[in-house]
């Protein structure tokens, strides 16, 4: 199965901001609700944010007021606005589908580096 292909990620000071961007698969993507994942070193990957095919969103309340998603159902493309970053952000982020199945291939994410 294709993977996702995740990018935008980077170094930025606390208070800045990120825009991750993620290409799916077309069979993915279509009629998904699609999610953004982090994984902190020594963490389990869990899942930040999530927009529904009708665009229906839901955050994590960790991020909650800070990051904003949004989907492009014509390039099946998923985006996470991250704003008011903090050292807890640091992590790998990954995008899937949500709830993601076992046969669903992780992309190789994107690293965001919160300094403080």
């Amino acid at each position: 199965q294709v993977q996702p292909v995740e990018s935008g990620g980077g170094l930025v000071q606390a208070g800045g901001s990120l825009r991750l961007s993620c290409a799916a698969s077309k069979n993915i993507f279509s009629a998904s609700a699609m999610g953004w994942y982090r994984q902190a070193p020594g963490k389990q990957r869990e899942v930040v944010a999530f927009i529904t095919s009708s665009g229906g969103t839901n955050y994590a309340d960790s991020v909650k007021g800070r990051f904003a998603i949004s989907r492009d159902n014509a390039k099946n493309t998923v985006y996470l606005q991250m704003s008011g970053l903090k050292p807890e952000d640091t992590a790998v982020y990954y995008c899937n589908r949500v709830p993601r199945s076992a046969f669903d291939a992780w992309g190789q994410g994107t690293q965001v580096t919160v300094s403080s």
